[in-house]
């Protein structure tokens, strides 16, 4: 896949952000491969992908070393030069590596064993960073890590066959449940989860179901068939209409707010699919 004619404008707006960080690649020169955002690294090299650019485009080629310059022999990514390496930074950089083909490389490998190691009682992912005061609901893991570590996995031979992802995919289901803030970042599905986000960049509905369709431990489940029948009632024509995007990203054609996005469709396209493989 290459990137259509329609969509070439897209790629130049996310290329003139680059050096807006001080930095190549849209990092700062001490690479911290989440400022920025939306145009970050690990959010721009995502869009590109998502418009069709191939991980062999030399400017992917480079975001992917950039990547792989943060990794630590332990299998986390230091993402940022100073402070705690939390589980999310290293699930944020794996996840994006992943999306550029190298979930077969052996530091990835060591990368999904020690995300594995870490993973929380309740089947996900949680930093010990409690921006939001400590409470019975931070007891929780954090859903968005938890899915976007899901994500990641998907592209690995863990998938449907490890039962610790399968322990994440019945937490995530069981947030369908609770709604609630959880997690010490306070994940919850409220009003804004429900609108319908593309690109995916929060933890919204869209990403949600997308991420879940991969694992059989979810396709059938009831929760999961009521989150996929919600998305599907917001659809015109067949078509994903996108209802919420970052300010940032209103210029993009790809997807703009209120519209109904061609990419986006092709995902959903890719939700139907998986749900007839066999589960």
């Amino acid at each position: 896949m290459a990137v259509e004619k329609q969509y070439a404008s897209d790629v130049e707006v996310i290329l003139s952000h680059r050096y807006d960080n001080g930095g190549d690649l849209w990092t700062t020169p001490d690479k911290r491969l989440l400022k920025g955002a939306p145009f970050s690294t690990l959010e721009s090299v995502l869009f590109l992908l998502e418009l069709g650019m191939e991980p062999t485009d030399p400017l992917l080629k480079g975001a992917t070393e950039l990547f792989f310059s943060t990794w630590l022999d332990d299998g986390r990514f230091k993402i940022y030069p100073k402070g705690s390496i939390y589980p999310c930074h290293t699930i944020h950089a794996a996840n994006a590596l992943c999306h550029l083909g190298y979930a077969s490389d052996a530091r990835l490998q060591k990368t999904f064993r020690h995300l594995l190691d870490i993973q929380y009682i309740d089947g996900g992912w949680r930093c010990n960073k409690f921006s939001f005061g400590r409470g019975p609901e931070t007891e929780h893991s954090n859903p968005f890590p938890t899915l976007t570590a899901l994500n990641a996995f998907r592209f690995s031979n863990y998938l449907n066959k490890e039962p610790a992802l399968d322990k994440a995919v019945d937490f995530l289901l069981e947030h369908w449940t609770i709604r609630k803030p959880i997690g010490p970042c306070h994940y919850g599905i409220g009003t804004l989860f429900m609108q319908v986000e593309y690109p995916f960049r929060n933890y919204n509905l869209f990403v949600y179901v997308y991420v879940l369709s991969f694992y059989n431990r979810a396709k059938k489940d009831k929760r999961f068939l009521e989150a996929l029948q919600t998305l599907e009632s917001k659809m015109v024509d067949g078509q994903i209409v996108v209802e919420r995007i970052v300010p940032k990203l209103a210029g993009l054609s790809f997807c703009k707010k209120g519209e109904t996005s061609v990419l986006a469709t092709i995902r959903y396209h890719e939700i139907l699919k998986n749900l007839q493989t066999k589960g």
